[in-house]
């Protein structure tokens, strides 16, 4: 566990002076499921789309897939401004939204919504060896579990150890308290099952951050569930698995961890070069 002080712009230096000068598009409102599915359910066809930020001068870059959060009952895509002109793409994801489905549902959402990227990334220049997956709060728990839980993905056509790099903010890694609403659980019972990224440790998983606000600050025990996953991930053997504590921050912590977002994805690239 590292436990961090602040001042974190300076990852994002060197990074700009090495940038370079690309023009970027946006391509808003994409559904991500198919036509038949879109035609079969409503809320699927207006909820269920991406938008892309991406540089439209370059090839084979970075793609980091952001899901927002908002308890699994609230909150809308964005392409996160701190992530913006950083030579990779962004994909700002809507999914599904508890009451009027099911909060699983979202799980479903988010592994169909990775899966279209590494379909068409491609088709923008992108490399699909190359996706990474973020999110804050219920969006990192939908990052997590679709991470970890290889099924979600499998019935999408993908391998989850496809993704180059798990990168959750402030995530639920127990099961997720809306799920346990649904199901009469009260939001102070922690629950590990099926529906919780820590119920998946295991060794061969794609390469794993979790960062936090401070433990004192933080909602709940979400400082402690990540310790926990990450704790659990290194005893399973896990080599890749690192937990940052933010000092000072409360659950809204997305500014200071941005550029830890970005320092991770160039680290993992770099990594693949040696």
């Amino acid at each position: 566990m590292k436990k961090l002080t602040f001042l974190l712009s300076f990852l994002f230096i060197s990074m700009a002076s090495l940038a370079q000068k690309l023009d970027y598009d946006t391509k808003s409102n994409i559904q991500y499921y198919n036509i038949a599915v879109n035609k079969s359910d409503s809320y699927i066809n207006e909820r269920c789309v991406l938008d892309i930020y991406y540089p439209k001068n370059n090839k084979d870059f970075a793609t980091i897939i952001w899901f927002h959060g908002g308890g699994l009952t609230g909150g809308n895509k964005e392409i996160p401004e701190a992530l913006k002109n950083k030579g990779f793409a962004i994909i700002g994801v809507n999914y599904r939204l508890s009451p009027r489905a099911k909060a699983e549902k979202a799980i479903e959402d988010a592994a169909a919504a990775v899966s279209w990227a590494f379909n068409n990334i491609s088709s923008y220049g992108g490399d699909p060896s190359k996706i990474f997956v973020s999110g804050h709060s219920a969006g990192g728990y939908l990052g997590a579990i679709i991470g970890l839980d290889k099924k979600w993905l499998q019935k999408e056509g993908v391998d989850a150890n496809k993704i180059a790099g798990l990168i959750p903010f402030s995530a639920q890694c127990i099961t997720h308290f809306e799920i346990r609403r649904q199901n009469g659980i009260p939001e102070k019972q922690p629950i590990i099952d099926a529906f919780a990224p820590l119920y998946y440790v295991r060794a061969d998983a794609p390469p794993l951050l979790l960062i936090t606000g401070d433990r004192e600050l933080e909602i709940l025990g979400r400082y402690e569930e990540n310790a926990y996953l990450a704790r659990m991930m290194k005893l399973t053997g896990h080599t890749q698995t690192k937990i940052y504590e933010l000092d000072g921050y409360n659950h809204g912590m997305t500014e200071p961890a941005f550029p830890l977002l970005v320092n991770e994805v160039h680290r993992i690239l770099n990594e693949r070069k040696k």
